[in-house]
């Protein structure tokens, strides 16, 4: 049993807030589980009462209710102990009762996860019934059984949330105290649970606006996903860290002096960043060609005032004293974060030409911002009013609006993650009314989102005035008007292209699907062959219908079609699963081709599971990222790579000098050569450069033949990063007047020539 001292840390700290009587209710639910978990361990050798009190202790630093903290410590004894929901009626009351009921449905859908016939055990190994989730691989179109009880898991977990947030706020407490304990399990269970946790319960915690829990699972998963970068990362912020602290603390005595003279009150102090947002910030400038030195926030002070007024007060101050960067104010005061967080953000360039940023709040706004919706139980005793909380809550209404709706889970928890989970952005309609939408959305996510009907019948666009793309993203601050047809229409099918863009929420997108869905069967089913015949001859393949329904992972050729017709599988899914076949026909083996350049404008590549030997791309094949590879040994020139099935190694008489390889992270381009047919027309050929450089593809070669039906070939030789890019690049070919077939050329050389 754990030593009283334990329990005594819980009390100290919630009689900071609680009254006497709920303080002694907080005893009795301690004393309750302790005597409950008796004898029950955790795999990290502790006791396992420390779990349920750690738990709870998380909750009372957000300062919750008496009924969340004892159902924090009571949330195992039902599931893990046989007691039952009236005896917790009988000692504490139906609040603290319904809350253990919510958090033990959403774990005995956990533990279904670990049944026979369910798939590999997904637990965690935090108690006697151990339980949590597989990392989430949940997909639009086709899932299993065990992502199905995995999406229905989160899809109960979402909705309780919805009815009662303390159940989330009880699991996300408690996901936080495995995680710190998580060096007890085996590695592949530790990546799974970090990734679910990257992917559903940070996002969760972000979501909710407590900071203070979304920045400890977020070091903590990365921790495990990738320990290398996380001690890298570590180590670089630790070596800077006293030359980092000097310089916050001079520059911020130079502020408090300013701001004294001003007579304005308030904190000035450094904030600290995170392993993991450091992280996501060095990949974002890297990706963009930055350095480490050009990240604005590595230097950053909050600032902590009385008022509102005293904000932008201290702001003007700022600006005054140091010359703000153009683009980097955000006023989230004025418009609050869709998780409730509201402060003034500025980047200055300050002393030594260093960028700082700055972040202004008042006390309120502060506690708000480290807590979210966890502060709300905060004035439940008195202390203050939040007579905005229902209003801001408003996004857990639609979740049980969605559920609904929605056909099925993967749509549902595709909405969650796309629509809630993501950032918001904010235009105006033309009568002046802000709308809310997903960051990234376009003029079409408008119009569903202001109206289904209005969506359906979009055919145009204008922002701020001016017409624009029906692709074009969508920024704060934005006016848009719909132009729409005066006829009954439905959408296009290419909206569900997300190659093309033109739709990227969630809700749009399942409004869409529905459309469809309500069409002719037999409709969607011709739609769908047609679309299926287009990918295989993009792809060059020649596939019965039991190779397609095995890749696809489809009984039936008419579901397959069908759920294809209908946008239910995306072209860029089937592409996927189609390039995923092994066999090389008849026409993919084709004399030889002027050969492909062995690698692109880049200097290599990196492909895994072959040591330090020479790696070179094979041109009979020219396997790009994406397209399943093995290697071959060569007698002089390294490890040559293939794509599976590559008929070079048909006949191959030495199987041990073929070895797998997998392809590695790398942002280095590869050849691969395009066949499109179209009629021809003046200004063709500027026609397709013009639509390739759009996707920053750089064009080797371009071979055109003419023919005398007036028709014309152009072979092209692209530098591409992998079958996402191509697959966008077919999109765009496709979309050119006059162009009637866009085909991957595939040429094989003969297996006499393998070394």
């Amino acid at each position: 049993m754990v030593a009283t001292t334990d329990a005594d840390v819980l009390i100290d700290r919630v009689s900071g807030y609680l009254p006497e009587h709920a303080i002694e209710t907080v005893r009795r639910a301690y004393d309750f589980a302790d005597k409950c978990h008796d004898g029950q361990m955790r795999r990290s050798g502790e006791p396992y009462i420390a779990h349920p009190l750690q738990t709870a202790l998380f909750l009372a630093d957000l300062n919750l209710d008496v009924h969340t903290i004892s159902a924090a410590l009571l949330h195992d004894v039902v599931e893990d102990c046989g007691v039952t929901l009236e005896d917790l009626i009988d000692r504490f009351g139906d609040e603290v009762a319904l809350l253990v009921d919510g958090v033990t449905k959403l774990t005995r859908m956990d533990v279904r996860l670990q049944q026979p016939g369910t798939g590999q055990d997904v637990s965690n190994g935090d108690g006697p019934h151990t339980r949590e989730s597989a990392q989430n691989r949940v997909s639009s179109d086709v899932i299993s059984e065990q992502d199905q009880l995995y999406s229905e898991s989160l899809r109960k977990m979402l909705v309780a949330m919805a009815e009662d947030i303390r159940v989330v706020l009880i699991k996300l407490a408690d996901r936080l105290h495995n995680m710190q304990t998580l060096d007890a399990l085996p590695e592949e269970k530790r990546k799974r649970i970090a990734q679910e946790t990257l992917d559903i319960y940070s996002p969760l915690a972000h979501r909710l606006g407590i900071w203070e829990i979304k920045w400890r699972l977020d070091d903590l998963a990365f921790r495990h996903l990738n320990e290398t970068r996380y001690r890298e990362i570590s180590r670089m912020l630790a070596s800077k860290r006293v030359q980092r602290e000097e310089y916050v603390e001079k520059v911020a005595d130079h502020l408090r002096e300013e701001m004294e003279r001003f007579n304005l009150a308030g904190e000035v102090v450094g904030r600290p960043k995170g392993i993991y947002s450091t992280y996501q910030k060095m990949e974002r400038y890297a990706a963009q060609g930055k350095e480490l030195r050009e990240i604005y926030d590595l230097y950053a002070l909050r600032v902590i005032v009385n008022t509102k007024e005293d904000c932008y007060k201290t702001l003007g101050v700022i600006h005054q004293l140091w010359h703000p960067i153009p683009g980097q104010f955000d006023d989230y005061i004025a418009n609050p974060k869709e998780n409730m967080y509201q402060a003034l953000h500025t980047t200055v360039i300050c002393e030594g030409g260093t960028p700082l940023e700055v972040q202004i709040k008042t006390y309120d706004l502060h506690y708000l911002a480290e807590y979210g919706v966890a502060a709300h139980w905060r004035y439940k005793e008195g202390k203050a009013g939040d007579n905005n909380f229902e209003e801001k809550m408003a996004w857990l209404r639609q979740l049980l609006e969605w559920q609904r709706e929605m056909a099925g889970t993967a749509e549902f928890l595709e909405s969650v993650k796309h629509d809630i989970f993501r950032d918001q952005v904010f235009v105006y309609t033309p009568k002046g009314d802000i709308v809310e939408l997903t960051s990234g959305s376009t003029p079409i996510d408008f119009g569903y989102k202001i109206h289904t009907d209005l969506g359906h019948r979009c055919i145009g666009a204008k922002v701020n005035g001016r017409l624009v793309s029906l692709d074009t993203s969508l920024q704060n601050g934005d006016t848009v008007e719909i132009l729409a047809s005066k006829e009954q229409r439905g959408p296009s099918l290419d909206w569900l292209n997300p190659n093309r863009g033109y739709v990227r929420s969630a809700t749009a997108r399942q409004k869409v699907r529905q459309w469809f869905r309500r069409q002719a069967r037999g409709a969607n089913i011709q739609r769908g062959r047609e679309l299926m015949k287009r990918e295989l001859r993009r792809l060059n393949q020649q596939l019965d219908n039991d190779e397609i329904l095995s890749l696809c992972k489809y009984d039936n050729m008419d579901e397959l079609l069908a759920n294809l017709g209908s946008g239910g599988i995306s072209e860029s899914q089937l592409a996927h699963r189609l390039a995923q076949s092994k066999q090389v026909t008849d026409a993919q083996v084709q004399a030889p081709k002027p050969n492909l350049p062995l690698s692109s404008p880049s200097s290599g590549i990196s492909v895994l599971g072959v040591g330090d030997l020479l790696i070179r791309m094979a041109r009979c094949c020219n396997p790009i990222p994406g397209d399943d590879i093995v290697g071959f040994i060569t007698r002089s020139r390294g490890v040559t790579v293939h794509k599976q099935g590559c008929v070079s190694l048909n006949n191959e008489d030495e199987p041990d000098r073929i070895v797998n390889v997998d392809w590695g992270e790398t942002h280095h381009l590869y050849p691969v050569r395009i066949e499109m047919r179209a009629y021809d027309r003046v200004g063709l050929l500027r026609d397709v450069t013009l639509r390739v450089s759009e996707e920053h593809v750089n064009i080797a070669s371009v071979i055109t033949k003419e023919h005398q039906d007036g028709t014309v070939t152009m072979e092209l030789t692209l530098h591409t990063t992998g079958l996402d890019q191509l697959g966008k690049i077919f999109s765009k070919l496709e979309g050119i007047r006059s162009v009637f077939s866009v085909t991957r050329h595939r040429s094989a050389l003969s297996p006499a020539m393998v070394d």
